[in-house]
C-alpha cells in the first residue's frame, strides 16, 4: 500500500507537528539506494513487513508517534492503481499515472474487489461530518472511494459530508479542470452517485508574484464554474481559505472553521 497519504495525516495528527513533520518528510539525499526516498514512508513501509499487516503498522506507528485521533486505511488489501488515459491506453502505479503527460480519463484498482477494514466502515457509520480532500484528484482521492463498500457506507451514513476542493490544479493531473469538472469526476468512479453534496471552496486571491511562480509550474486557479455547480444541485460555501507565507495551501484553521460552519447548515 502506498504510505505517503497515511504518513501526512500522522504529521498532521502528531503532537509534536513541527519535529515529526521534519522527521517524517525527511528524504535521504545521497548516491545510494535510499536517495530520494522519505523517511516517512521507509519506516511505515518496513514496519509492515514486520508485522504482515499494513493497518498494524498504522497502528503501531500512530502509538510510538502518539497521535491524536485514529487513521484507518481504506483497505488492508494489496492493490495497484491503474490509470486510464486520453488515448485509452493504461498506465500502472501513481508516478508513472502522473507523469504520463497524458490527461486522466479513469482510475481503476486491480484487483477490482479489494475488501474495506471493518472499523473503516465503522468509523464512517459513526461520523458527525465526512470530508474529502483536499488531495489528488485521482491518484489519491479517487481510490478511496473505489474499495468495495466505502461509497455504500459513505452514501449510507448520516453525516455531513464535504468535498474541500483543491485551490491550484496538479500539473500531470487536472490541468483545465474546473470544480465541477472535479466533481463529476468523482460522480463518474461512484457509479454515477453524488456521495458529496456539499462543496467547501476557497474565495481567497494569492498574490501575483506567488500564482506566477505556480503557472510557471504548470498549475492554474481551480476555475469555480458556479453555473455547472448549482445545475448540479451542490450546496457550496466560498470563503478565504489561503494560509500566509510563499505557497498556495489551505490554512488550517480557517478550513477548520469552514468545515464546522458548512456542516451545521
Amino acid at each position: 500500500m502506498p504510505p505517503g497519504d497515511i504518513r501526512n495525516c500522522m504529521i498532521a495528527l502528531s503532537e509534536d507537528e513541527h519535529l515529526m513533520s521534519r522527521l517524517f518528510r525527511f528524504r535521504f539525499n545521497s548516491k545510494g539506494d535510499l536517495h530520494g526516498h522519505s523517511f516517512g514512508n521507509l519506516f511505515l513501509t518496513a514496519l509492515a513487513g514486520v508485522t504482515g499487516d499494513f493497518a498494524e503498522a498504522v497502528r503501531l506507528t500512530s502509538e510510538v508517534l502518539a497521535i491524536k485521533g485514529v487513521i484507518y486505511p481504506s483497505t488492508n488489501s494489496q492493490v495497484a492503481l491503474r490509470g486510464q488515459l486520453s488515448d485509452d491506453s493504461w498506465v500502472d502505479g501513481e508516478t508513472r499515472i502522473a507523469s504520463s503527460g497524458k490527461k486522466i480519463k479513469r482510475i481503476c484498482l486491480s484487483p477490482v474487489d479489494a475488501r474495506p477494514l471493518d472499523v473503516a466502515l465503522e468509523a464512517i457509520a459513526q461520523a458527525d461530518v465526512i470530508t474529502l480532500g483536499p488531495g489528488s484528484l485521482y491518484t489519491s482521492l479517487i481510490p478511496n472511494l473505489l474499495v468495495s463498500g466505502i461509497p455504500e457506507a459513505v452514501m449510507e451514513s448520516r453525516a455531513a459530508k464535504i468535498y474541500v476542493q483543491n485551490i491550484m490544479t496538479q500539473p500531470g493531473e487536472t490541468e483545465e479542470l474546473s470544480v465541477a469538472d472535479h466533481v463529476q469526476a468523482l460522480v463518474n468512479h461512484c457509479s454515477g452517485r453524488l456521495l458529496f453534496s456539499k462543496i467547501l471552496l476557497n474565495s481567497g486571491i494569492p498574490s501575483r508574484l506567488l500564482l506566477a511562480k505556480y503557472e510557471a509550474e504548470g498549475a492554474d486557479f481551480v476555475k469555480i464554474d458556479r453555473d455547472r455547480l448549482a445545475a448540479m444541485r451542490l450546496e457550496c460555501m466560498e470563503r478565504d481559505l489561503l494560509s500566509d507565507g510563499d505557497v498556495i495551501r489551505h490554512d488550517p484553521v480557517r478550513l477548520a472553521d469552514a468545515v464546522y460552519e458548512l456542516a451545521k447548515l
